[in-house]
């Protein structure tokens, strides 16, 4: 079920950039909540094919800093906490799409559930179906089922993160400080992996803030 929300209120520019640098309670919280269901609203509404392409692409362009501004201290209690989630897993790929390629592969080896085939990567697993499969779940969210992509990220992280110990198991002897690297880096996955599970829940009976 979605939920039923205001729709935000335009602001003049310099009203825009005294909230993002405002020490108000909760100032920094509503509008992260305005923009994260007013881009989702557009683009719902709108449903066209150039409009999804670019807000998926700012993962990869300078948008993503922007949105970082309002967006990456939200909790998934809220729109904006999920989606700045996804935006952050595919930046992630971008900046290292061979390593992200193989932690994948290597949690696909060691996992024993139906992660694999929730999270729906192509094979065989290159650094550009992992780089698709974050696009298609990212697109997902904005044209479709948006449970549905929180769901089929959290497979991905939980992928990744079995990919990651895995790793970080191989590398235990020879390097203890990118073992220990890999292991936080694990432990992140799984974080965001159950972060996901929660949003999708939310969006699903409708408390997604």
């Amino acid at each position: 079920m979605t939920r039923e929300y205001q729709r935000p209120v335009l602001q003049p520019t310099a009203d825009f950039d005294w909230i993002i640098g405002s020490d108000e309670p909760g100032a920094a919280h509503r509008l992260a909540q305005e923009t994260s269901w007013a881009l989702l609203d557009r683009v719902r509404r709108g449903a066209d094919a150039a409009v999804v392409e670019r807000v998926v692409g700012l993962a990869s362009g300078t948008g993503l800093d922007d949105i970082a501004e309002l967006w990456a201290h939200q909790g998934t209690h809220s729109l904006a906490g999920v989606l700045w989630r996804l935006y952050l897993l595919r930046r992630v790929v971008a900046s290292d799409p061979e390593g992200s390629a193989d932690l994948f592969r290597r949690g696909v080896g060691a996992a024993a559930t139906i992660d694999p085939i929730v999270a729906g990567a192509a094979e065989p697993v290159t650094p550009d179906s992992i780089a698709g499969l974050c696009d298609t779940i990212l697109r997902g969210a904005f044209v479709g089922d948006l449970g549905a992509a929180l769901d089929r990220s959290a497979s991905y992280c939980r992928i990744m993160a079995l990919g990651a110990a895995d790793l970080a198991d191989t590398r235990d002897a020879l390097d203890d400080a990118h073992a220990e690297q890999l292991t936080t880096r694990a432990l992140r996955y799984s974080t965001i992996a159950q972060e996901l599970h929660a949003g999708s829940r939310r969006w699903r009976d409708g408390t997604l803030a």
